[in-house]
């Protein structure tokens, strides 16, 4: 997962695995969800992003309960 923030644009960008976009859907006024071929969610973007969140959302990010042990059990 990453995530982008571009000053310029004032683009926020949560890429949610790293695959081709096959599509996209505008879900409201400057948020785009990105999807691949099997219309799986990929990304989603957020334009206007300090208009529509504060610095401190934008700053703070919170994982919770995240699966390592299982995630480190596949892996070996």
């Amino acid at each position: 997962m990453r995530i982008e923030y571009d000053r310029e644009a004032d683009a926020l960008y949560i890429q949610l695995r790293e695959v081709y976009v096959e599509d996209n859907i505008d879900i409201e006024e400057g948020i785009t969800i990105d999807l691949d071929e099997k219309r799986h969610i990929v990304g989603i973007e957020v334009l206007d992003a300090s208009k529509k969140l504060s610095v401190k959302d934008m700053s703070n990010i919170t994982i919770e309960s995240l699966p390592l042990e299982k995630l480190e059990t596949v892996a070996a």
